[in-house]
């Protein structure tokens, strides 16, 4: 059976041109160019991936995904966002997107990250998504992207918190640094495995983790992160 893969995206040209590569790569591939046609075709077409822009008439991605998720469907979601537009992107993801792309973007990489969705989407779908966690005085909205603690807000960036939240929904495995790579910011070229140090580096700043005696944040060389079972 082919994989089947839906298409939102409101400029012709780019979108025939997207599905004609797809297809070439052996996607079954359906098109909308409007979001209010998004949800009627999920419903009809059943798709084992949505590549969906954010910004279509008749409806806003933003709204599509919310109402998808809200209905309990898991289908994995790529979002096509505007460059360099960071507000999308998190809202997105707060939604339950699976991975992200601004425009302009190169085909190879898009079709490099449909086919990664692909591959970890039965993984992706049995991991339970976590809301919020609490490390010692610290606790993680990762609804709303925040930290806090008794002296109130703390100073973290999105993608320090949704390093934490992938590593808390495999809570006691380890995972590689490039996977955190990939499901953090979905391979974008500026994100490097020094990247994911870092974002682990500010974690630790916030819940006073001795990195050489740590509590929750474990480094195991060579492989990635682990945070310790609860």
């Amino acid at each position: 059976m082919k994989t089947r893969l839906l298409l939102v995206e409101d400029d012709p040209s780019l979108a025939r041109g997207l599905a004609d590569n797809f297809r070439d790569e052996g996607y079954e591939v359906r098109r909308e160019e409007r979001g209010d046609a998004a949800l009627p075709a999920v419903q009809e077409f059943r798709p084992h991936v949505l590549v969906l822009d954010i910004r279509l008439p008749g409806r806003s991605g933003l709204d599509v995904l919310r109402e998808l998720r809200a209905s309990g469907d898991t289908v994995s979601v790529l979002i096509l966002t505007a460059k360099g537009d960071m507000v999308d992107r998190v809202v997105g993801l707060e939604l339950g997107a699976d991975d992200y792309l601004p425009k302009p973007f190169a085909l190879q990489e898009l079709l490099a990250r449909v086919h990664a969705l692909v591959r970890r989407r039965p993984s992706a779908r049995a991991r339970k998504r976590i809301d919020e966690l609490v490390l010692g005085d610290i606790r993680f909205d990762f609804r709303a992207f925040t930290a806090s603690g008794p002296g109130g807000s703390i100073d973290l960036t999105p993608y320090d918190i949704l390093t934490l939240r992938v590593l808390a929904e495999r809570r006691g495995e380890v995972v590689g640094r490039a996977d955190l790579v990939e499901e953090v910011s979905g391979m974008d070229s500026v994100a490097t495995l020094r990247t994911v140090d870092n974002h682990v580096v500010a974690l630790r700043r916030a819940i006073g983790d001795d990195p050489r005696r740590p509590r929750w944040l474990h480094t195991v060389r060579g492989e990635g992160y682990r945070l310790a079972p609860a």
